[in-house]
């Protein structure tokens, strides 16, 4: 059989001479599907981040500037308070180095006069003897009067506040007599005799009484 000719409708288009596509004219069947033409730059995805802001160099500088500031006016406050706090050590150290040398003064004064009042007193003591010391020298030499020269310092002591301890036929009393010698006999311990007298200064015991104790 032979061919059937085909018409002009049914004829496949001409092709397209080569050359540039004109602007503003749809894409040919081979154009779409190759896709869009490279640009040299990845295609931009919806999902991805923004960029971050780039902030000025001037901004960054005077940020520095303002942190260096602060840090600065830091460091000299700082140094004032230390100042200030080594000040004030100094101070409290020396008010108490003031303050101990006065009570050290204070103390060796205190000793001193004490030890000066009670030299005065020994000495008044002494001056009030002076006229006993003289009728003893004066009995020595006549060879009597020694009662009243004993009678005289027993005088001036006990004005002083000394007092004679002498407990004989009273009980025994261990706080003003000390028992060197026992006799049996009846009834409680009564000092038989005194073997040495005791005295009292002031009402303080100075030396206890030797004495003898019976019972």
């Amino acid at each position: 059989m032979a061919d059937t000719p085909t018409s002009d409708t049914e004829q496949e288009p001409a092709a397209r001479p080569p050359g540039p596509v004109p602007q503003g004219s749809p894409p040919t069947d081979a154009q779409a599907s190759a896709g869009p033409p490279p640009t040299g730059h990845p295609a931009a995805s919806s999902d991805e981040a923004p960029p971050e802001a780039v902030v000025p160099a001037d901004r960054v500088e005077e940020g520095w500037e303002e942190e260096e500031l602060e840090i600065s006016e830091l460091e000299t406050q700082l140094l004032e308070d230390m100042d200030r706090l080594q000040s004030e050590r100094n101070d409290y150290l020396d008010q108490l180095l003031r303050t101990r040398a006065d009570f050290d003064n204070y103390r060796k004064r205190i000793v001193k006069q004490q030890s000066e009042h009670q030299e005065r007193a020994a000495e008044a003591l002494v001056v009030k003897l002076l006229d006993a010391l003289d009728t003893f020298e004066l009995a020595v030499a006549h060879g009597q009067g020694f009662e009243q020269v004993h009678e005289m310092l027993v005088t001036t002591l006990s004005k002083e506040g000394l007092e004679r301890i002498d407990p004989t036929g009273e009980t025994f009393d261990p706080n003003e007599a000390d028992a060197v010698a026992h006799e049996d006999g009846d009834g409680g311990p009564v000092v038989a005799e005194v073997l040495r007298p005791g005295y009292r200064w002031k009402g303080r015991v100075l030396r206890p009484a030797m004495v003898k104790v019976k019972g």
